[in-house]
């Protein structure tokens, strides 16, 4: 009898399990690191504009170089780890499954310390290097999500 009240309730809370396929999965993660590239480099923007003359520019290109850098260096191993995590999955899984749940704690102190940054004294021109480093980082390696989203889609 104890037995039937646990499926019961296994078979209840599936319901309310927010299940999706994995290809949605790429999606979500390639949407999500293309909004907060998008948002860290808008904001970004709008520190330089108050910036004089030349200065901008050379903030920005360093901010571009950064960018690069953390791509490659560092955000490609991490999507690439990502990617394969969720082609490997069976059937369908949570649409939280689009990040292991470790990186749940490593965003939140990501965002922390971004908040933290926004809010110290250091000038907003030079915290916009970092936040163009980041924010370029995330936008180009969420291109990679979507290409492989497309190769999946073909495959099938």
């Amino acid at each position: 009898m104890f037995e039937n009240q646990i499926t019961t309730i296994h078979k209840l809370l599936q319901r309310f399990d927010p299940a999706v396929d994995k290809n949605f999965l790429l999606f979500l993660s390639g949407l999500t690191w293309t909004f907060v590239g998008v948002l860290l480099c808008n904001l970004a923007a709008t520190w330089l504009v108050l910036a004089e003359g030349d200065n901008a520019r050379w903030l920005a290109v360093g901010g571009i170089v950064f960018a690069l850098c953390v791509h490659h260096f560092g955000f490609l191993k991490l999507v690439d780890k990502n990617i394969d995590r969720i082609i490997d999955k069976k059937g369908k899984v949570c649409v939280f499954g689009f990040q292991p749940w470790k990186s749940y704690l490593i965003i939140l102190v990501m965002i922390t310390m971004g908040s933290a940054l926004r809010h110290s004294s250091l000038p907003k021109q030079y915290l916009a290097i970092i936040y163009i480093g980041f924010g370029g980082a995330m936008f180009l390696s969420s291109l990679r999500y979507y290409r492989i989203l497309l190769r999946q889609i073909k495959k099938h």
